[in-house]
């Protein structure tokens, strides 16, 4: 399983062997150059950080792209507190960065984890970090696509602010995340609902729901239920199982979650990379013999 894997993890569940190294080589497939994804929730603590991480470490460990997860939360956002921090830098320091053409230039702001995912972190200082609007975050973005093959976008819980304006312009996909539970839930229709009514018609419906469960058992709202609702609206929905590793809200490392979980999230990864694959062209090889009369072989 770890040569399936790339060496990084290893990926189980309910799923046989065939099963995982089928999904394993969907996350792998070559892609185009527009990779560039919102991971976002109206509502707060839904796991939408968590998901950004394992989907980001997914994608990160499996493939020999460099991928990038940026914190665009205004509010103090949590995500560079999920894996080992190698530096303090910021956003914020990116942007002050005077050159940034190599990528040695853009490293040194950004942590690694062990899945070889790098992460961006936001503002730390409250007052500075509402000043992050939209254009600073799309220089940001310019700066990364230069680099990065792969960007994912952990959001902040609202829909209005300035930064959110610039992640929703230039996404290319969009993963949303809710919980078993019914404001979670209704929080995820209402994003939804909105996305639809200010002109990202298109991104709502191809956007992938997570349902990301909160506790091991007896979820408020039945889960079924809730993945069919979302599957008549949304391309497709993605259940992550609840995770003692994933609860403690520490360093997410995909080697210490339940094999479950890994596999669920592998799933996504698939799920997430489909529509950016490029297919290579097909090539027919021309008959030697055409033209040649007589019997051909």
């Amino acid at each position: 399983m770890r040569s399936i894997a790339g060496g990084f993890i290893t990926f189980g569940g309910t799923r046989n062997q065939q099963d995982i190294a089928a999904l394993a080589e969907r996350v792998r497939q070559p892609i185009g150059p527009d990779f560039r994804l919102a991971v976002l929730s109206l509502k707060g603590g839904v796991g939408k950080t968590t998901v950004t991480i394992g989907l980001g470490s997914v994608l990160a460990s499996l493939r020999g792209d460099r991928v990038i997860a940026v914190d665009a939360n205004p509010d103090l956002g949590t995500l560079a507190g999920r894996i080992p921090s190698q530096t303090i830098s910021t956003v914020r320091d990116l942007l002050n960065e005077p050159n940034t053409r190599r990528y040695v230039d853009v490293r040194k702001h950004t942590s690694q984890a062990t899945s070889r995912l790098e992460v961006l972190a936001s503002e730390r200082d409250p007052a500075i970090s509402e000043a992050f609007n939209e254009d600073e975050y799309l220089k940001a973005l310019e700066i990364l696509e230069y680099h990065y093959n792969m960007i994912l976008t952990d959001c902040g819980t609202g829909l209005v602010h300035s930064a959110m304006s610039g992640v929703l312009k230039s996404a290319t996909a969009l993963v949303l995340v809710t919980s078993p539970a019914l404001d979670g839930a209704q929080s995820a229709v209402d994003t939804l609902a909105w996305l639809g009514a200010h002109g990202y018609e298109q991104l709502a419906r191809e956007a992938i729901v997570v349902i990301a469960a909160s506790q091991s058992k007896n979820a408020p709202v039945d889960v079924e239920m809730l993945r069919n609702y979302f599957l008549g609206r949304t391309r497709a929905v993605q259940v992550i199982p609840y995770d003692n590793h994933l609860a403690i809200g520490g360093y997410v490392d995909l080697d210490n979650m339940q094999p479950a979980t890994r596999s669920a999230f592998l799933e996504l990864a698939a799920t997430v990379v489909e529509p950016f694959a490029v297919r290579p062209p097909r090539f027919d090889a021309p008959n030697p013999f055409s033209g040649m009369a007589g019997p051909q072989p």
